[in-house]
C-alpha cells in the first residue's frame, strides 16, 4: 500500500500494525488490533484495545462511547449540483458530513491549509438533499460520515460513506499535502486514489 492511502491501512488489514507498547485508553492493557470508540461527550477518538472496543458496538445502547465500525459504501448514483453545494456555504470542493448526536445535528468537516476546518450546515439545504437521497439515511450518527467530493477542473465528483477516523486522517493527510489555493496536483491525486480505493472496497462486497 502506498503511503498516500495510508489513511486506509485500518480498513485494508484484518490485523493492523500497532505501535509497539501501546496500551488501551480505557483499559491500559497492550493493543493488539488498533481499534477506534468515539467519546460522545468529550468529541474525541480514543485508541482501544479489542476488548473495549466490542463492549460499545451496540448501536442502540445509550453509552458515552461508540465503536467506530470499519465499513465503507459508495454512493455513484448520488450526485450534489452546484447550486445544492454553494447553499452549504462551503468555501471549498470536497468535506464530509457526519451527525453529532450530542449536538442533534449535522457537522460539515472540510480540508485546507489550516487542517480541518468545522462548519454548521443550513439545516434546511442538507435536509432537501437527504430527502432527495433517503439511501443515506444508512449512515451511523457520530461514527460514519459522508466524504463528498464535487467534480472540478473535469475530474470527477463522488459520494462515499466511511469511518468517522479515516476522515479525519484523511483531512489531516491533506493538510500536509495541501499547496495553493485549491491544494494542488499532490493533494488532487491523493484524493483520486483514496476514492478509487473506497470504491474498490465497497463493490467487493467488503464493509
Amino acid at each position: 500500500m502506498s503511503a498516500s492511502l495510508g489513511v486506509l491501512r485500518r480498513l485494508a488489514a484484518a490485523a493492523p500494525a500497532t505501535a509497539a507498547g501501546e496500551r488501551c485508553e480505557m483499559c491500559s492493557d497492550t493493543i493488539g488490533a488498533h481499534q477506534h470508540v468515539v467519546d460522545l461527550e468529550g468529541r474525541q477518538l480514543m485508541c482501544v484495545c479489542r476488548s473495549c472496543y466490542l463492549l460499545f458496538t451496540d448501536p442502540a445502547a445509550t453509552l458515552r462511547y461508540r465503536a467506530v465500525p470499519d465499513r465503507c459504501r459508495d454512493f455513484p448514483e448520488v450526485v450534489v449540483d452546484p447550486a445544492e453545494w454553494n447553499a452549504l456555504e462551503i468555501p471549498v470542493g470536497l468535506a464530509f458530513f457526519f451527525r453529532n448526536s450530542m449536538l442533534d445535528r449535522t457537522v460539515a468537516v472540510y480540508p485546507g491549509p489550516a487542517g480541518a476546518t468545522e462548519s454548521e450546515l443550513p439545516l434546511q439545504h442538507w435536509q432537501a438533499i437527504l430527502d432527495r437521497h433517503p439511501q443515506l439515511a444508512t449512515v451511523a450518527d457520530d461514527v460514519e460520515a459522508l466524504l463528498i467530493r464535487m467534480p472540478e477542473h473535469g475530474g470527477a465528483g463522488g459520494c462515499v460513506l466511511v469511518p468517522i477516523d479515516a476522515c479525519y486522517e484523511f483531512v489531516g493527510r491533506m493538510r500536509t499535502l495541501w499547496r495553493g489555493f485549491d491544494g494542488g496536483q499532490d493533494a488532487r491525486r491523493y484524493i483520486d486514489e483514496f476514492f478509487a480505493t473506497v470504491t474498490d472496497r465497497a463493490a467487493g462486497g467488503r464493509p
